[in-house]
């Protein structure tokens, strides 16, 4: 038997070995305006946390190298930390994940020293050519998703800069960003090679194709795709259910509804995107939405947000509540939020509005932010889908993973799950009867601790200093707590300090 330590270590030895993880018995389906898991509806809210397989880390600040003025540094998430954070998904009610699009290289990228999926064709002309090492990460993504029963909803190509997108794609061949919508343009073929590369991708972790992973709810045809056309969607559609009939598609067009998309075979899920920029971040778009799909497919808010929590629960509710002729939202994904660093502290973006990414499942730091405020209304939502009043409480925290301790006091430890708070304690090499080395008793240090820091920089402050302590031998560990109690100490760590 096959068992389960750590994901990364044993996941390849379990899949060679034959034994499956936790895996899911359907795919998603849908019936008219209706998504379904087996004989359920399938509804969903939550956070929506697009770097679930590329992280920009802005404790290091915008890349000077990148004359877009904006380009930052990007690098690839550690599988404890993938881990972690699909466990926080989970663990605080989410379902469905719709994760960020495929990176396109840039030629600034060397430079700012990160990695894309997507690299320049190897000859003039060439098709582009996926990163293998950018897909392993994404292999584990889409394993840890199936062992841990979060559905992804996955885009491909963006219309935008930020992580490269269209435009880029264009500039391997000369061509413009607009020719990214045109079907005789040869960035359209590298796209349509791109869709077929990657839904025909056997994923390492699990071995089966992309296209057989009933964990992948649902592929995108991009993000905000502003230029699409009814025949860009009619045929990108069109070529993910050749390949992968048993998996969802999503119209990517952003702001309009494509007539054409209504009646689409291929096409099962109308998207839209509410920020106050676009003037549509309220409650009666879902409404209006709602309307002009009139049933004839499955509606969500792919996101929304950037705004006052009151106004988020408004829309929120809307998504739940609001009907058209029997027909109601899929779900929705409120923007954005992240996940915990390896070594301590969380990942965090500040966004142009003044507002800082949420983290899971809410700490005090992040009051200025209503982040409290805006988990519980997502918390909310969930119940109600799921016919209850009110959400369940957390689980009990999972213990807290205490790194190595290399300076005199200083801890820090990749947070656990849903922990709010952690109580730290110390115990004391002695000399004791027949001067024989032991232990002290364990004391607590620290209590009410917080991981919750907004703009943590971890090369600036561990998470607990253990100050002037004299020479002697020290070891640690780590408890993590929420409203639902405490967990199991974390793992141990020593350390010395000399005379």
């Amino acid at each position: 038997m096959c068992h389960r330590q750590t994901f990364a270590a044993v996941a390849l030895l379990c899949v060679f070995a034959g034994q499956a993880f936790g895996s899911f018995d359907n795919y998603i389906t849908r019936e008219g305006s209706r998504l379904y898991d087996g004989d359920e509806v399938f509804r969903f809210a939550g956070i929506h946390m697009p770097e679930l397989h590329r992280i920009e880390d802005d404790a290091k600040g915008v890349c000077k190298a990148d004359p877009r003025g904006w380009g930052q540094y990007f690098k690839w998430p550690t599988p404890q930390e993938q881990e972690n954070w699909i466990k926080s998904l989970v663990r605080t009610g989410h379902k469905a994940m719709r994760v960020y699009v495929l990176s396109v290289a840039t030629p600034f990228d060397n430079a700012c020293g990160r990695e894309t999926h997507i690299l320049p064709p190897t000859e003039p002309g060439g098709m582009p050519v996926l990163n293998e090492t950018a897909m392993r990460h994404y292999d584990r993504l889409i394993a840890l998703a199936d062992e841990y029963q979060l559905r992804l909803i996955l885009p491909f190509i963006d219309h935008w800069q930020w992580w490269g997108g269209r435009e880029q794609l264009a500039a391997f061949y000369g061509e413009s960003g607009d020719d990214f919508y045109r079907l005789e343009s040869q960035t359209y073929k590298a796209y349509t090679h791109i869709i077929t590369q990657v839904l025909t991708r056997k994923n390492t972790l699990t071995g089966r194709p992309y296209n057989r992973e009933k964990a992948i709810m649902a592929w995108e045809t991009g993000n905000e795709l502003k230029g699409s056309t009814a025949e860009f969607v009619r045929e990108t559609a069109a070529l993910i259910k050749r390949i992968a009939p048993d998996q969802l598609v999503v119209d990517g067009t952003y702001l309009k509804i494509i007539p054409e998309s209504l009646t689409d075979p291929n096409v099962d899920i109308i998207s839209n995107h509410f920020y106050t920029t676009n003037n549509n971040n309220r409650p009666e778009q879902v409404s209006l939405d709602l309307a002009a799909v009139a049933g004839k497919k499955a509606y969500m808010v792919g996101e929304f947000g950037l705004r006052d929590a009151a106004g988020l629960h408004e829309i929120m509710q809307a998504v739940v509540f609001a009907d058209y002729q029997g027909h109601k939202a899929s779900g929705a994904f409120i923007w954005g939020g992240r996940g915990h660093r390896h070594n301590g502290g969380f990942y965090w973006h500040r966004e142009y509005t003044g507002h800082f990414s949420y983290h899971l499942p809410g700490f005090p730091e992040g009051e200025s932010n209503q982040e409290q405020a805006v988990i519980d209304l997502v918390r909310l939502a969930q119940a109600q889908q799921n016919g209850q009043s009110s959400p369940p409480p957390l689980p009990v925290p999972e213990p807290p993973v205490l790194r190595e301790i290399t300076e005199a006091g200083t801890l820090r430890w990749l947070g656990a799950p849903v922990g709010r708070h952690y109580r730290v304690e110390r115990s004391v090499r002695r000399r004791c009867l027949g001067f024989i080395p032991c232990w002290s008793e364990w004391i607590t240090r620290a209590s009410g601790l917080s991981d919750g820091i907004q703009q943590y920089d971890p090369a600036q402050a561990p998470l607990y200093l253990d100050e002037q302590l004299p020479p002697g031998l020290y070891r640690y560990r780590v408890f993590a707590g929420n409203e639902s109690g405490e967990s199991a100490p974390s793992n141990i760590q020593t350390f010395r300090v000399e005379r």
